[in-house]
């Protein structure tokens, strides 16, 4: 009579392995999209409060769209309003979790500008950036967030 092999115990290093799997897959999607949305959204919530001053645009902000930035086809005062504006309005939208998927796809392209145009040595930064915005993008803001209400309230 012949036995079918059975697979050989698991030894204590692939158990240790596994469990810290199962523990590892249990962090919940929702702490992820939190993490995704405000970390990214600080940094540049912090870099448009370097382009104003007060309730108005700092002088700084358009020297630097003119002298460092030098965005092509954009004129400097017009690009450091916006840039001042972006820097305000998507980052509050992600840390509330209030139209989130489009204000992660505006941060992004923002990234993208700031990688092609301005300082392409820093994709590392950037890229860390770019795979934040994009699992906000696929996957949603997650549970903690405004968009999650809303989305209920409008099945009910």
């Amino acid at each position: 009579m012949t036995h079918a092999p059975t697979a050989a115990p698991a030894s204590g290093i692939a158990r240790a392995v596994e469990a810290a799997i199962a523990l590892f897959e249990r962090i919940p999607y929702s702490a992820l999209a939190l993490a995704a949305r405000v970390f990214p959204a600080a940094v540049f919530w912090q870099s448009g409060q370097t382009k104003v001053s007060g309730f108005g645009l700092s002088d700084s902000a358009v020297f630097l769209f003119e002298e460092e930035y030098r965005l092509p086809l954009v004129d400097p005062t017009v690009a450091a309003y916006a840039a001042a504006a972006a820097e305000h309005l998507f980052p509050l939208l992600l840390v509330i979790g209030f139209a989130s998927r489009f204000a992660a796809l505006a941060l992004l392209a923002m990234t993208l500008v700031i990688q092609i145009f301005v300082y392409p040595d820093a994709w590392p930064t950037h890229g860390v950036w770019a795979a934040c915005f994009l699992l906000v993008i696929a996957r949603g803001p997650g549970a903690l967030s405004l968009d999650h209400l809303v989305a209920r309230a409008w099945r009910r």
